[in-house]
Order: structure tokens, then sequence, then C-alpha cells
């Protein structure tokens, strides 16, 4: 995907840019910069005091020494005041700048911190709307074939990361709907086995079958006679593999560039939208039969803005389908009928409640 929120230590993470969470002297010091500085080693630090601090909402880029990426993009976040001394579009600068400096040097994958959010005391839920509204904004600007993947690196999906009222409304909502498919099995189990306890008594025993009389006339046993006719039934009742297969109609690929189409969308519109890599876009539009993982067809259906019956029909030309035992699709069922077709936002629903997210 374009944009992931990954549970990793950006120490050890491999891309070719991460970013540090520094202060203004770029010296060193607690949280993710002082755990950058230790993992690098002392040239970093030897590097950082040449480049004369870095003012707040700024960034500025070193090597990556021996950290597992080729650079280090230091960014000032801004000490939260209350929020209203201009905190938010400091912090959207510093991942504005940072993702500038990112594209300059070539990067192709770069992984942030949530910047702020440590000693800083940006509020979480706040400093990660303004992570993934900066971030997201600034990959869907980007020209086709100069797509960067970005991840968002935090340590926990602690519901601290959602406000408070979407956090206990999604919550709420999966309480409502999910269905606890190991309790649903328990429970059904246990019914089974009582039902057949009650069955295996002498008042459910089953008589003795008697052959029914041969019709006069006939040479035929009146059972060849009825299993014709139930095959007759059958015949009749259930098309052939043959008359299956020729009802086929819209394969998932068919479909969801018709919708595109209906929708005057354009295909990197559509597929940014559903944070999904242009390349599997393309294997998509190319492949009439190819078949994509539940993700990447919920991210199309979010993409387009489909209803929740259209959702439906879309998945199942995948071969899916909505289910009250998925955790997963009740979040993202909550999200479509309320309208809010904010990937991004969606995913950090998923996140929190420790799910896989949308896209490739």
């Amino acid at each position: 995907m374009p944009f992931s929120i990954v549970r990793a230590d950006i120490t050890a993470f491999p891309c070719d840019a991460i970013v540090n969470a520094a202060n203004n002297t770029l010296l060193g010091g607690g949280g993710v910069d002082g755990a950058i500085h230790k993992a690098a080693g002392p040239g970093l630090l030897a590097e950082c005091r040449t480049l004369g601090g870095c003012e707040t909402g700024q960034a500025k880029i070193t090597k990556g020494y021996e950290l597992p990426c080729r650079y280090v993009i230091h960014t000032v976040g801004p000490i939260w005041q209350g929020g209203d001394r201009g905190e938010r579009e400091l912090l959207a600068s510093c991942y504005r700048s940072s993702l500038a400096l990112a594209r300059e040097h070539g990067c192709r994958s770069v992984a942030f911190p949530l910047i702020s959010a440590g000693v800083f005391g940006y509020p979480k839920d706040q400093a990660l709307r303004v992570a993934v509204d900066t971030i997201s904004a600034s990959l869907l600007g980007e020209a086709a074939g100069e797509e960067m993947q970005v991840y968002l690196l935090v340590f926990s999906p602690t519901p601290y990361l959602l406000s408070k009222k979407l956090f206990s409304d999604v919550r709420a909502f999966i309480d409502d709907h999910y269905v606890d498919t190991h309790y649903d099995a328990c429970s059904e189990r246990m019914r089974m086995a009582q039902l057949a306890s009650q069955m295996s008594g002498p008042l459910y025993a089953v008589p003795p079958k008697k052959a029914p009389p041969r019709p006069s006339g006939t040479g035929a046993p009146a059972e060849d006679l009825a299993e014709s006719a139930a095959a007759g039934v059958f015949s009749a009742a259930y098309p052939t593999l043959e008359q299956l297969l020729s009802q086929i109609d819209e394969s998932f690929s068919q479909m969801l560039l018709r919708k595109i189409d209906e929708r005057g969308m354009t295909d990197a519109q559509c597929y940014k939208k559903a944070n999904i890599d242009r390349k599997l876009f393309s294997k998509i539009r190319s492949d009439v039969h190819y078949k994509p993982s539940k993700q990447t067809a919920l991210a199309f259906a979010i993409a387009l803005g489909l209803s929740l019956e259209e959702t439906r029909e879309l998945l199942g030309k995948a071969g899916y389908a909505l289910s009250p035992a998925s955790k997963f699709d009740v979040i993202v069922e909550y999200f479509i009928r309320k309208g809010n077709y904010n990937i991004f936002e969606i995913n950090e629903a998923l996140f929190v409640f420790d799910q896989s997210l949308l896209g490739a």
C-alpha cells in the first residue's frame, strides 16, 4: 500500500529513509530521538553538529550510518500549548517538509514516527489525525509513476489514537453487530449434541421401511418410478454446470472498471483513493479474471463510495461476502453506513482494533 500504519521499531525498520522527531539542536534527546542516535552510532551526531540546528516545522537530512536506511530526516515538531498557537500547521509542515526532502533524494519509501506525540505533549488522537491527513493529501497529489511508500510507525494500537467519540461509536457498533464465531460454534455443537441425545431415545426410533406395493399393470417397481420422477424434477430445478457457467456475467475486474467510468474517475484517482499500488491496479486492469484479496476489493468499494448493497455486489464478484463473524468486516460496514469513505480514517480504526488495513 502507498500508506500503511504499522506497529514496529523505527530503528530497525528497513526503508530508504526514516524520520527522526528531533529537537531544535538536532544533537539528540530522549524518546525516538535518543533511540535513533544510539542505533545510528557516533557518525550521526557528528554530522548533525554541522547542520546548525533546525526550526520547528522544518526538516534536514543526514546519512543513516549504522541504521538499516540510507537517510535520516530530522524534523522538529511543535510543543503542545493548548492548540491555539499554530501547533497543527507546524506539525503538518513537519510531514510536508520531510516528504519533500525524501523526494529530492530519490527515496521510494519513508517511515515516520508519530511526531510530537511523546514528550512534546501533542494529544495522540489529534497528532494521528494531522499525520494521516497530511500524508494522504501528499500522496494523492503525486503524479503517476512517482508513488512513494509511506509508513507511519506506532508502537502499539491503543484506543487513545482515536477520538473518544469515534472509538466509542465503533466499539458500540461492534458490540451490536459482531458475532463471536468461537462462542457460536461451541453453542451450536452443544445444541446439536443435546438434540442427538434426545433423538436416540425410543420416541425417535425410526420404524423399518416397508416396500411400497408395485403399481398394477406395470413392470417397474414404484421406487424406480419415484426415482425417475425425482431425477426429472432435479434436472428441471437445477441447471447443469454448462448452464451455470454461461450465466456468469461481469468479473470483478470488469465491474470495477465499469464503476470507475460511471463515476467519472480516472484510474489514478481510483487506485490512489483506494490506497492501492499502481502496479497492482495494472494487473487488475489487464487480467479480466484477476482475484483480489478481500482488503483490496473493499478498498475499491470505499474509493468508489459504494453503498452497502453495491459493496456486497462488488465483493461477490471476487468471491467474498461481508460477515458478522468478522470484526474487520463489521468495522468497514460501520463506516459505509455512516457515509464515511475516507480510507485512511477507516484504516486508523482498523489499526486500533488490531485488524488488517484496507488496500493491497
